[in-house]
């Protein structure tokens, strides 16, 4: 019996030693109901499981809530993180970021770059931007674009890299990737922030008919805003004569509105990948100290019911196969 209790002991102290030496690592999206969101924290538990860690989520309650990343931050990083992943909600929690950088926590940006982050796991989006863009221009034939942007919001850098990736893929003036401000070349006839929503992507797009009738390229910061703008235009009778361009890969506003002809193509993105690879550089920090650093390319395709001539694109049934969310 005395054998047995001191077998237990030692298996009971071995376990505590294991959890102990478990790398804590924290997830912080900008929302937890956003398909994209929900996906990358899929992705980042899965990883975690495999790699034996042990993940800590948390989200904003809207995009923009920089209070609610902050708190998270301070949270996890009490509970025993040393690896902080996030989407960033805005600049606003640079301070805390630098903060717990300087306490040895290693700070990684999803999606959305940050300043003060170690690294960043993301979409090119300004290439998803200019994949959209050279397809629209091709669809047209030589036709003179009319166009409508449905944006995100002014000042963000994800929405100022598409913007601005389209216009170039389409041929025209606009700022480089690393500007935040968004181009308005005269081709571009109106301009609207959709914050991402489809009910404010409908709305964006009938002031933009009011505004110029003639409009047949509408560009959309995602797969929600692309199918505001899609019905806004079917309402006015006009769906047949507009090319639809968005940003995502998401299954059935993406993918699915593509084989519906409600899109005429979108860039995929790859939330799951974001999140694995920056579980795995977590674990890595935990066991070597190293930090991970610069920017890392996580991919984009461009999906297209119909391929045009020199543009690369996958097929929708590819894209079946890769999509996420709703």
């Amino acid at each position: 019996m005395k054998r047995l209790s001191i077998l237990a002991a030692a298996v009971l102290v071995a376990g505590t030693a294991s959890a102990q030496n478990q790398p804590v690592i924290g997830l912080i999206t900008k929302t937890e109901t956003n398909p994209f969101f929900v996906k990358m924290k899929e992705g980042a538990e899965a990883e975690a499981k495999k790699l034996g860690a042990k993940l800590l989520s948390a989200a904003g309650k809207q995009d923009g809530d920089t209070a609610g990343q902050i708190t998270a931050m301070e949270n996890m990083v009490a509970a025993g993180a040393k690896t902080i992943l996030i989407t960033s909600s805005g600049d606003a929690i640079v301070p805390t970021i630098k903060k717990i950088k300087a306490q040895g926590v290693q700070v990684i940006a999803l999606d959305s770059p940050v300043p003060e982050a170690d690294a960043l796991f993301a979409t090119n989006n300004y290439k998803a931007g200019e994949l959209i863009g050279a397809y629209a221009k091709a669809t047209l034939g030589g036709k003179k674009p009319v166009i409508a942007t449905l944006d995100l919001f002014p000042g963000h850098p994800v929405g100022a890299q598409r913007h601005n990736g389209f216009l170039a893929g389409m041929g025209l003036k606009t700022l480089p990737a690393e500007s935040n401000e968004l181009a308005q070349p005269a081709d571009v006839a109106c301009m609207a922030d959709s914050f991402g929503d489809a009910a404010k992507g409908q709305t964006g797009m009938e002031n933009c008919l009011q505004k110029n009738s003639n409009i047949n390229v509408v560009y959309a910061i995602n797969e929600p805003a692309a199918a505001g703008a899609y019905k806004a235009l079917k309402a006015a009778g006009k769906e047949k004569d507009v090319v639809i361009l968005g940003v995502d890969g998401m299954c059935s506003n993406g993918v699915g509105n593509v084989e519906k002809g409600v899109i005429a193509a979108t860039s995929m993105q790859y939330p799951l990948k974001m999140a694995t690879m920056g579980v795995a550089a977590g674990v890595k920090y935990a066991k070597d100290g190293k930090r991970q650093t610069g920017y890392t390319d996580t991919g984009v395709d461009l999906v297209a019911a119909k391929a045009v001539a020199g543009v690369k694109s996958i097929d929708t049934k590819t894209a079946r196969g890769q999509c996420w969310g709703d």
